[in-house]
């Protein structure tokens, strides 16, 4: 049921994702709920038009750190949405983890050459068959800019909208990047995983603010996918939406951020960023 003149800016905490997402994924959405509530305050603004509701729409995301993903389910549990991410293959072979996420309904993505054609159009089958939002991240890692800016990303992202025909929420949120450090690309023993592990425990004890913003669906009107340069153009405005959504949350924070994270590399650059050149 949806209120005649909804308040998106506050959305309602009596959402409840969809009966369609799968009991496993509800019971781990629940759970997920419980720790980024243990980890630090959860504020919500913006929201899905009711006319989009229970159609397929990708959710595009700037990425921050190992814990937003955590803090974006959370927030997507609170409109009442059931998302699926799309995964990458290394993760959906994992022993446990794979099983568990392919039960779940995420969406594998094989990165490899041999596999790029095969994924694209498995992707854009079933996001439009899926009938559920589906999360991405478009920059494809977390972001390497010093000031924590979205990085330049790819056009997969914006490929898969123009192909599969469904339109884009873009998703900006700050503040996760404070619950656990970036640690390092691969965690081989537990001296790799303490400073992670360290970091989110002071976020218990300081319960950062996480911030998370749904934007007004992507303006893509006049673009194909079958057009030349229509996918760079749609990617160039997926992105210049998330960062204008991430602006207002950051504003204290304009250049660099204040949480200082010793362990992400900052070798990248944003070519969004505001007065970027």
């Amino acid at each position: 049921m949806v209120a005649s003149k909804p308040d998106v800016s506050e959305p309602t905490r009596r959402a409840r994702p969809r009966s369609s997402a799968s009991a496993l994924w509800q019971t781990l959405m629940t759970v997920d709920r419980g720790l980024v509530g243990l980890t630090g305050r959860l504020r919500v603004t913006g929201g899905i038009p009711a006319a989009l509701r229970g159609r397929p729409v990708l959710l595009a995301a700037n990425h921050i750190g190992v814990f937003d993903s955590f803090v974006l389910v959370a927030a997507c549990r609170r409109l009442g949405i059931a998302p699926r991410f799309l995964i990458a293959g290394g993760m959906m072979d994992a022993p446990v983890m794979g099983p568990v996420l392919s039960a779940c309904g995420h969406l594998r993505v094989d990165r490899g050459k041999s596999h790029v054609t095969e994924a694209f159009g498995n992707a854009v089958r079933a996001l439009r068959e899926s009938g559920v939002p589906v999360l991405v991240y478009p920059e494809g890692r977390i972001s390497h800019d010093p000031g924590l800016w979205p990085e330049r990303g790819k056009t997969g992202v914006a490929r898969m909208a123009l192909a599969a025909g469904v339109p884009v929420i873009p998703i900006s949120q700050w503040g996760a990047h404070e619950a656990a450090y970036w640690g390092c690309d691969t965690v081989r023993g537990w001296s790799d995983f303490t400073p992670i592990a360290a970091s989110w425990l002071r976020a218990v004890r300081d319960r950062p603010t996480f911030q998370v913003r749904f934007g007004a669906p992507v303006d893509l009107s006049g673009l194909s996918a079958g057009t030349p340069g229509d996918a760079v153009r749609a990617h160039r405005r997926i992105m210049h939406a998330i960062t204008d959504g991430l602006v207002p949350l950051r504003r204290a924070e304009p250049d660099r951020p204040k949480f200082h994270d010793p362990t992400r590399p900052t070798d990248g650059h944003s070519p969004w960023r505001p007065g970027a050149v």
